[in-house]
């Protein structure tokens, strides 16, 4: 601890993956209310998307399955670290997109993106 009461802390160690992707496939009861990503096809575009960052060569790219994201109202949910970048994507088209923009080129799909304070599905 420092003088100054807080803790010093080393550098980081560099990353293990350039970015790493959250896909939410999480899976409630029938008929709950806020439903859930799973029942709204997110395990097979999830499969999809780490199939084609496979086919693309993207090595310093993980895909991973996630347990609730706690968003699943706008769902299928995604996030990308370490940007903390949110998406609303329902499609192989959104995903491909999402590939190429953000993992490929580094930029944003800025109609797919989700906002901290959306409430509702984005409008496509």
């Amino acid at each position: 601890m420092s003088r100054s009461g807080k803790e010093d802390r080393r550098d980081d160690p560099p990353l293990y993956y350039r970015r790493h992707v959250f896909c939410c496939t999480n899976e409630r009861p029938k008929g709950h209310p806020r439903g859930c990503c799973k029942e709204k096809g997110s395990l097979r575009l999830r499969n999809y998307l780490k199939a084609r960052a496979k086919e693309l060569g993207l090595a310093h790219v993980r895909v991973n399955a996630s347990g609730c994201l706690d968003r699943c109202e706008l769902g299928p949910t995604m996030v990308i670290y370490p940007e903390g970048v949110w998406y609303s994507y329902h499609s192989a088209e959104d995903a491909d997109e999402i590939l190429q923009r953000h993992l490929i080129e580094g930029g944003r799909v800025e109609r797919l993106m989700l906002e901290p304070t959306d409430l509702e599905p984005a409008p496509d």
